[in-house]
């Protein structure tokens, strides 16, 4: 890559973090001795009187997971079936399955989301969240369940942005608003275990609610309201696959890992979850099960391993 990262450690402070913040009690067995599937999850054999957050999930069976509802292909809300689907959401549902519990979903603003204190309104953030370590101040996370390079898209009628180590320099950028994109142009992303080459100067940013509204923004035409937007590659490749007149432009800039989110300052202790959901993404790494989703939702691509 002209310009891309180094993945110096495996996560160090994303795991030390965990580590640190959740104690070194072990994670409740995930099995059941009986051969309803149901007796194989995780609240079929926790104890519902242990009195934290997995406790109160488990007895109420139900978790409330946050999402982006438009987001495709990671999260979309169907407007024909009124369900939501995608990566994210498949990855959600196959937690709350392993836990044994449904999901109800909620859709809270991202700058809500992100800036931790829930005020348990929800349990856990599937909604690719990168854990950057400003965010793990407040927020816990488990190991990454994706990995995904971010790109540039500009007008197809665009013909001045092809070098992205210049090309981009003083240009308006369209990202979603304090989100990982934004942070990398300004120059303030850090993620533990992670090194990232700042090649743009100078620009100016764009801030919009999701990257669907600012691609939108810029197929209004070359400059007209931004000259290009940074977005995840797959974001990036439907919009180009459904038909919009924009285009993708040189290599990824980046790749940064999604994981999922807990609050730090949940009223009811969130640790167990923490680590329990841990080890169902670890499970879902190595049984196959995010490969599958990310061939369902990613065709040709497995985002579920790291770049």
């Amino acid at each position: 890559m002209k310009a891309g990262f180094r993945r110096i450690a495996v996560l160090v402070g994303v795991l030390a973090l965990i580590a640190a913040g959740c104690g070194e009690d072990p994670a409740p067995p995930a099995g059941g001795n009986g051969d309803d599937p149901a007796d194989e999850t995780v609240c079929a054999t926790y104890d519902k009187d242990a009195g934290d957050l997995l406790a109160k999930i488990c007895t109420d069976g139900v978790i409330r997971v946050s999402t982006d509802p438009a987001y495709p292909p990671a999260s979309e809300l169907n407007p024909t079936t009124g369900e939501y689907e995608g990566f994210d959401i498949d990855t959600a549902n196959e937690i709350a399955a392993r836990l044994g519990v449904e999901v109800e979903w909620q859709t809270p603003d991202w700058e809500v989301l992100t800036a931790g204190s829930w005020n348990d309104r929800w349990d856990m953030s599937v909604g690719s969240m990168t854990p950057t370590n400003d965010r793990q101040e407040v927020l816990n996370f488990t190991e990454p369940y994706a990995f995904v390079p971010a790109v540039i898209v500009v007008h197809e009628d665009n013909t001045t942005i092809s070098d992205l180590t210049t090309d981009l320099d003083g240009k308006r950028i369209g990202v979603c608003a304090d989100c990982t994109y934004q942070f990398f142009i300004e120059k303030t992303l850090e993620i533990s275990g992670f090194e990232f080459d700042f090649v743009i100067d100078d620009a100016t940013v764009a801030g919009y609610d999701t990257d669907t509204t600012a691609l939108q923004d810029l197929a209004l035409g070359d400059g007209t309201r931004v000259d290009a937007v940074m977005t995840a590659s797959y974001i990036a490749q439907e919009f180009v696959d459904a038909g919009n007149p924009v285009k993708i432009v040189g290599e990824p800039l980046f790749g940064e890992p999604l994981a999922v989110a807990f609050d730090k300052s949940s009223a009811l202790d969130g640790t167990t979850l923490v680590e329990t959901v841990d080890g169902i993404v670890a499970d879902m790494h190595e049984d196959g099960t995010l490969s599958g989703f990310s061939e369902t939702w990613y065709p040709g691509a497995d985002v579920s391993e790291a770049a």
